[in-house]
């Protein structure tokens, strides 16, 4: 089973500012087929929490800081992310919710899959069921 883990991204400093980067397959654990961000959220609001059949997850803060919170049917684990230069690898079939976001924070989410609806699961108890049969 493939679980969550936080990636160390290219960090390349330079006194006029930082740079890092993503390549698909290669920081990466999947080929991207689409990518969104999250922002304009209210100092320390809470983005309610859901699941995919199918998606995995690479997400990063680009700006601010923010919590990711993952379950995987039997226990959960908090992520404070709060630097550009690495993300949080999130397998399919793993509960996420965000919260505690700083404000003018962005996260940046890459997905392996194009958006489905018909692969959210979004009732906890429901993923529940089908993780733990």
């Amino acid at each position: 089973m493939i679980k969550p883990k936080l990636i160390n991204l290219p960090k390349i400093c330079d006194p006029r500012g930082n740079l890092s980067f993503i390549e698909s397959e290669s920081h990466v654990p999947f080929e991207v087929k689409r990518c969104y961000w999250i922002y304009d959220v209210p100092g320390g609001m809470y983005r309610e929490g859901h699941a995919f059949h199918e998606q995995d997850e690479f997400i990063v803060a680009l700006s601010g800081s923010f919590d990711v919170v993952l379950n995987d049917g039997s226990g959960e684990k908090r992520y404070h992310m709060a630097r550009s230069y690495y993300g949080l690898y999130v397998p399919h079939m793993t509960w996420r919710a965000i919260d505690n976001f700083s404000t003018n924070s962005v996260a940046m989410v890459l997905s392996n899959t194009a958006y489905d609806p018909k692969d959210y699961i979004e009732d906890f108890n429901e993923f529940k069921k089908i993780k733990n049969g």
